[in-house]
């Protein structure tokens, strides 16, 4: 599990990373600039991040993400009491918000339970249809007991479907939340790879809507 960590208190920071950095694999930011020169380069399965640091704070970086199509889970961590603040939060998008001062295991608590509601690095195969399960973790689809291998862009293309069902998703949302900024492909592309999907799963499981983008069912 890929976690990206903005916060600008050093001690709580230090002692934020080693914590989380004991289950998972973290990357720490300083503030926005930061987290957006990482996300050049990476993607992430879950953000944390602190509301108040210096620059654009965590609430216009989250809106500015959400812009972008990106939909990483995200947890805010904050000193504020207001509820303003976290109606805000949620208002754009976050999905879990924790006050400072607060215990470890209450932080990991939240990252257990956004991995459940999300399906991330789960162990456990995921049932797809009658006879057909996914595993995230090997890559691999079993359909009728015969194992099928994914290649890597099949395999993040289909867990992001399985992360949000039901929704009508934009070509460009996929794109944003599959492929790395540096290495956009076309719609044909895409095109290809929900093909690909669709002869191992059913067609019926991915829709397409057209002018809009696809639903998986």
């Amino acid at each position: 599990m890929q976690i990206l960590l903005m916060e600008d208190d050093a001690v709580l920071s230090d002692i934020l990373l080693d914590y989380i950095g004991e289950r998972y694999s973290v990357d720490y930011a300083f503030n926005s600039e930061e987290v957006l020169a990482l996300l050049e380069k990476k993607r992430y399965d879950l953000f944390i991040f602190d509301i108040n640091v210096t620059g654009k704070n965590g609430l216009e970086l989250l809106e500015e993400l959400r812009s972008y199509a990106n939909t990483t889970p995200t947890i805010f961590i904050t000193a504020y009491k207001d509820t303003e603040y976290l109606k805000k939060a949620f208002s754009l998008g976050a999905h879990d918000y924790i006050r400072k001062p607060f215990e470890l295991e209450e932080l990991d608590a939240r990252i257990e339970n956004t991995k459940r509601l999300f399906h991330i690095e789960t162990n456990t195969d995921i049932e797809i249809a009658p006879e057909i399960h996914f595993s995230q973790e090997s890559k691999e689809i079993t359909k009728s007991g015969r194992k099928i291998t994914l290649g890597n862009k099949d395999t993040a293309l289909l867990s992001y479907f399985i992360k949000n069902p039901q929704r009508l998703l934009s070509t460009q949302e996929i794109i944003n939340n599959v492929w790395d900024y540096d290495a956009l492909p076309s719609d044909a592309t895409l095109r290809s790879h929900i093909r690909t999907l669709r002869d191992i799963i059913g067609k019926e499981k991915i829709v397409t809507i057209r002018g809009s983008g696809y639903i998986y069912e």
